[in-house]
């Protein structure tokens, strides 16, 4: 029995980090290939957990559930494919902010904001160690009160 919950544990883990790389690929990139392709991995993730339960609890409605999760995944992605053809055809470009004829009449268009560059000072201040020999100066609170005991 340990050795099938150390099996359980090392399946969900491998589900979890599927699940998490699919949802940072999903929110960080803006083309529409890699976003659905990160959605698929967010899906095998949930798969990979379903069959480690089936597994555990000997029962083989974790791993139907999975067959499902496999079937819709490849409509998915072949409905997917030829959305993002015609998108591209139409806009020429993958880019989601591209698209914003796509949007609703009555809604604004996103404007992606630049980041501001940080304002040079000139010459950069590095941090300097204190000279070798000399000891550096030390609050006396931190010395005299102690925060943990």
């Amino acid at each position: 029995m340990e050795n099938e919950l150390a099996l359980l544990n090392n399946y969900l883990v491998v589900g979890a980090i599927l699940f998490g790389i699919g949802v940072i690929g999903f929110l960080s990139r803006r083309n529409m290939i890699v976003m659905f392709l990160a959605a698929e991995m967010m899906l095998q993730g949930i798969s990979v957990s379903l069959i480690a339960w089936s597994r555990y609890h000997n029962d083989f409605g974790g791993q139907m559930f999975v067959v499902f999760i496999i079937t819709v995944a490849a409509c998915e992605a072949a409905i997917a494919l030829a959305l993002i053809l015609m998108l591209f055809r139409a806009s020429g470009s993958l880019d989601i902010a591209v698209w914003h004829r796509l949007r609703e009449a009555n809604q604004p268009a996103f404007v992606d904001e630049q980041i501001p560059e940080p304002p040079s000072k000139g010459e950069t201040q590095w941090p300097r160690l204190t000279p070798a020999g000399v000891e550096p100066e030390r609050d006396r609170d931190d010395t005299d009160f102690r925060r943990n005991i």
